[in-house]
């Protein structure tokens, strides 16, 4: 399975960076957009140069309701493509986004999307959101996908272990500072609204990722 980052705070080359997220996972020859960034003609820009067609793209998940991580959904809806969005979503976001795909699923539990990508579910007080555990190809356990963290990346560390081992993670992890959690995971990149991405990548310099728009990893 290869993660593609098309919209981060940081960037490589020609690729624009601008506070958001948004990455691309290719399980086979399936396509999912995990969050939308903030702008649309930043996402299309970067989508352009790294050749990603939104034809292509068969399923987008959304984490949560913010402008940053869907801002740039319209540059990516297409009548055939199916949305997983928390169903906390405001009636005036999800209706704006069924009218221009193909079906809306409102997420609430822990689910499968497709074989070996799943939504744990939707969780969080203030602000509900959801996370992806993707499984690994050699079957050792899974990577979370986070978009911000907002109910604690703790939290949802603990709710991917229904889906297996916990290997990684990616993503956005807002303000969590219990840098030691990270100690047992293989994949470490903090990307986005991570408050203390310097100290994790000098924390753990054998395991951490650099994250930018443009950075492939495979898992």
């Amino acid at each position: 399975m290869k993660l593609r980052i098309v919209y981060d705070n940081e960037a490589k080359g020609v690729l624009k960076s601008d506070w958001g997220f948004s990455c691309l996972i290719e399980a086979g020859d399936r396509k999912i957009l995990f969050d939308a960034g903030a702008s649309g003609d930043v996402l299309a820009h970067n989508m352009q140069k790294l050749g990603i067609r939104k034809e292509d793209i068969e399923i987008i998940a959304l984490s949560h309701e913010h402008g940053d991580h869907i801002g740039g959904l319209d540059a990516v809806l297409h009548p055939n493509v199916g949305v997983y969005i928390p169903g906390s979503f405001r009636r005036r976001t999800k209706e704006g986004i069924g009218e221009k795909a193909a079906e809306v699923f409102e997420v609430s539990e822990p689910a499968d999307i497709i074989p070996g990508v799943h939504t744990i579910g939707v969780f969080g007080k203030a602000i509900k959101e959801q996370s992806l555990a993707l499984e690994t190809m050699d079957g050792e356990g899974v990577v979370v996908l986070t978009g911000c963290a907002h109910p604690g990346l703790e939290n949802i560390l603990d709710a991917a272990k229904v889906f297996g081992e916990l290997c990684g993670v990616i993503g956005g992890f807002h303000g969590f500072d219990t840098l030691k959690l990270l100690e047992e995971l293989k994949i470490v990149m903090p990307c986005h609204c991570t408050v203390h991405k310097k100290e994790i990548m000098r924390m753990y310099p054998e395991k951490a990722v650099w994250c930018g728009a443009g950075e492939i990893i495979e898992i």
